[in-house]
């Protein structure tokens, strides 16, 4: 009986070890795939401060774009209204010019 005891008892430690390397094993491995993930996570966050940083820019370009445009388009409708001020003062000159020749017209007209 003592034999068995003793054989039942090394099995029993043959096992308890086994288990344990075992267990040693899957613990390495889930640790790897953590130091994996840990990385991946890393560059998936570098990737993304890259393309924030990038956006940003091209978003100050945009704006940078607008104003300009913006002023141009300013400049134009100011040069526009001056352009209207400036006939709109000529335009008795114009009229009065027209309305002469017609008067001019209309008197030789009536001579014949």
């Amino acid at each position: 009986m003592s034999i068995i005891g003793i054989i039942l008892g090394v099995i029993a430690i043959g096992l308890f070890i086994w288990l344990r390397k075992d267990q040693q094993m899957d613990n390495d491995l889930h640790t790897a795939e953590l130091e994996h993930t840990h990385q991946g996570m890393k560059a998936l966050m570098d990737d993304f401060n890259n393309y924030q940083i990038e956006t940003d820019r091209k978003i100050t370009a945009l704006e940078k774009n607008g104003e300009i445009q913006n002023r141009n388009h300013n400049t134009k409708i100011e040069a526009a209204s001056k352009r209207m001020d400036q006939m709109n003062k000529s335009l008795p000159f114009v009229i009065g010019k027209v309305v002469g020749q017609i008067e001019f017209a209309q008197d030789k007209i009536n001579r014949k």
